[in-house]
């Protein structure tokens, strides 16, 4: 993988142009990937986003976000563009396994393959240009710079800000994980100086749910929770019974797995949901508790020291007794005690 940089002087050259991330795009994946969308529109390349599933209702304010292909219901027009490509850039994924059934397609794809992302132990050999810095935020971030370093500061424009300021502040907590440095609320200042609206973001992003959502939340923390206060752990197990009682959507578990970490002493919070083909877990921590090695060995996951996911094709019952398992075997060793 070269860096990224030596595409700069092709910018100005147009070009068909695929934009794709990872499934279920949160608001880091759909806003860089929208952020990036209207940078090249306006350089006069010929672009289009496509994810690789559906995404949640939330997302639907941002601009551009219309025009984006769902892979799973148009897979024959997003594969003919696919195919036509000169460049696709990868964004918010180390590895095409992440995209899910676009990954293939991808793969045997002949266009250059441009990756713009911030998670451990990138795929390398997958792409032909790239940059991977896990220090960064969040992919926004880092589109952000690409954007700047490129040269093109100056066409950032409202649109562009809304979309990379709902991705700072989904990966950033609203700036509060310790990746909000200093750059962090230099970009946001910047973000604003365009006229973009922060408060009608934050309210798109964490103030737009169903009356169903908030009590599905009240039950799982009642109902759903577990506290080994012995190893400053918290579980949440959603099984399918939960979502299908609740009419539980795409986005609608969004920012679960933080709310133990609200409680005193919880270093590490994790949460596994049943979905109908797997069991989807994911990891919040603490400190110096690294979930990303955590996830890898023991659930066929990974992303980042404080923030991780994971899967298991066992039951949820099974894999719940197997977090418990590891989590005594290996509290000392994740400095959970």
């Amino acid at each position: 993988m070269q860096p990224i940089q030596h595409i700069f002087p092709q910018l100005g050259i147009p070009r068909k142009v695929i934009i794709t991330t990872h499934q279920k795009p949160d608001p880091d994946a759909m806003g860089s990937s929208l952020g990036l969308y209207h940078l090249l529109v306006r350089l006069g390349h010929n672009v289009t986003v496509i994810s690789p599933t559906n995404w949640a209702n939330f997302l639907d304010w941002m601009p551009g976000c219309e025009k984006v292909l769902n892979y799973e219901i148009t897979r024959e027009k997003s594969e003919a563009l696919i195919r036509a490509a000169d460049w696709i850039f990868c964004l918010d994924f180390n590895t095409l396994i992440r995209t899910k059934s676009l990954a293939p397609v991808i793969k045997k794809a002949t266009a250059t393959k441009i990756l713009i992302d911030h998670h451990q132990e990138p795929d390398v050999d997958t792409f032909d240009y790239g940059i991977s810095i896990t220090a960064k935020s969040s992919t926004c971030e880092m589109v952000y710079d690409f954007i700047n370093d490129s040269g093109h500061g100056h066409d950032i424009c409202v649109d562009m800000a809304a979309c990379l300021y709902a991705g700072l502040i989904g990966d950033t907590g609203s700036f509060r994980f310790p990746s909000a440095s200093a750059n962090v609320h230099k970009m946001a200042a910047r973000l604003k100086e365009t006229g973009m609206n922060h408060t009608k973001v934050h309210e798109n992003i964490y103030d737009n749910f169903l009356e169903n959502r908030l009590r599905f939340i009240g039950h799982v923390l009642s109902n759903r929770m577990e506290v080994f206060y012995e190893f400053n752990t918290a579980l949440i197990f959603v099984p399918k019974s939960d979502l299908l009682k609740y009419d539980i959507k795409t986005g609608d578990t969004e920012g679960l797995v933080n709310y133990p970490l609200s409680i005193q002493g919880i270093k590490m919070a994790a949460i596994v949901i049943d979905r109908d083909e797997e069991r989807k877990w994911s990891f919040r921590s603490k400190g110096n508790v690294d979930v990303n090695t955590f996830a890898r060995r023991y659930f066929e996951g990974g992303g980042h020291f404080n923030a991780a996911g994971g899967r298991s094709s066992a039951s949820l019952e099974e894999t719940v007794r197997t977090f418990r398992k590891v989590l005594k075997e290996n509290a000392s060793e994740f400095q959970l005690v």
